[in-house]
């Protein structure tokens, strides 16, 4: 039995309960922000995550990249990517190298616009991180990216449907 049933328990297992609270208001808190931007620029919630995401790449990508980097199959990253073009963010091109190929590059202006809209929201972000030394920083880029590397796998899992 854990200690928030019981008032009970150790310290940690306290602190593991709270934590699950807590994770559990972060994760609906970080859902509803993204359903605000994407409403804001009335792109889906997932458009919106594949945009930040291309964002974070050298260059131009395969829709079978966009699958990778979402966690989608491909026939629903290829809707994504309709989507996304539609909305003029992106534009399919063929690879230089391999005229075969297509590739999923964004447009500048379209990110610029992206960009910008974060100009606004980040300083109030980053304050949240004025007090921590880099240690504490240090913590949270860590917890970070597990949580990045632990998510994709349980997307996975979901998708396999092996749960």
């Amino acid at each position: 039995m854990s200690g928030k049933a019981d008032g009970g328990g150790s310290a940690r297992e306290r602190l593991l309960d709270e934590l699950s609270d807590v994770s559990r208001r972060y994760m609906a808190s970080y859902a509803l922000f993204n359903q605000a931007i994407a409403d804001h620029l009335k792109l889906h919630p997932t458009d919106l995550q594949c945009l930040n995401l291309l964002g974070l790449e050298a260059g131009p990508v395969t829709t079978g990249r966009i699958a990778e980097l979402t966690g989608l199959t491909t026939g629903s990253a290829t809707r994504l990517v309709d989507r996304l073009e539609k909305a003029g963010y992106v534009v399919r091109e063929r690879d230089a190298a391999d005229r075969r190929r297509v590739l999923v590059a964004t447009v500048p202006e379209r990110m610029a616009e992206f960009g910008r809209l974060w100009d606004r929201l980040g300083p109030r972000w980053y304050m949240l991180f004025e007090e921590l030394d880099a240690s504490e920083l240090a913590l949270i880029i860590g917890h970070m990216r597990r949580t990045v590397d632990f998510t994709a796998g349980q997307v996975a899992r979901l998708r396999e449907g092996d749960i």
